[in-house]
């Protein structure tokens, strides 16, 4: 566990997934609530726990997908730009479903966002325009997000 365990310990109690880890639930639950940066946070606790782990890479990729959103915040297009790209290549990786989250449709949204940026020639923040997606794992209540799927 990394310095920011017992902060992240509290964040995330409460979170139910049966085999799925609470700071997996809790990154999804920050992530929905447009905390891109606790959500890298959080899943970073993990990830650091995990490395040399199969599902590393997994975590992430998860990681810079929500860097990319950080970065659009601060209107940082360009390594926003990047990271989406970097997060959709870890994810290429992984079959269609993995921990329970629809990791094609996720790489869809990379897609989706990166035209977006594309489309605004690198000088129009999507997030001006479009609000930030919500991702949630297949078949889990987050009980803190106040929804399911």
């Amino acid at each position: 566990m990394t310095h920011k365990s017992s902060r992240i310990k509290d964040l995330v109690s409460g979170l139910q997934g049966g085999a799925l880890d609470s700071r997996y639930l809790g990154y999804f639950v920050c992530l929905n609530r447009g905390e891109f940066y606790l959500a890298h946070e959080v899943l970073e606790d993990l990830w650091l726990e995990s490395r040399g782990a199969p599902e590393s890479d997994f975590y992430k990729a998860l990681i810079q997908f929500t860097g990319a959103f950080v970065h659009l915040q601060k209107n940082r297009l360009g390594p926003a730009a990047a990271l989406f790209r970097l997060s959709k290549g870890y994810l290429s990786r992984f079959p269609p479903l993995y921990h329970q989250l629809d990791v094609s449709e996720l790489i869809r949204l990379h897609d989706v966002w990166l035209g977006l940026l594309i489309q605004g020639g690198g000088q129009i923040n999507p997030l001006a325009t479009h609000p930030p997606p919500h991702v949630y794992p297949r078949d889990i209540e987050v009980a803190s997000s106040g929804t399911s799927r």
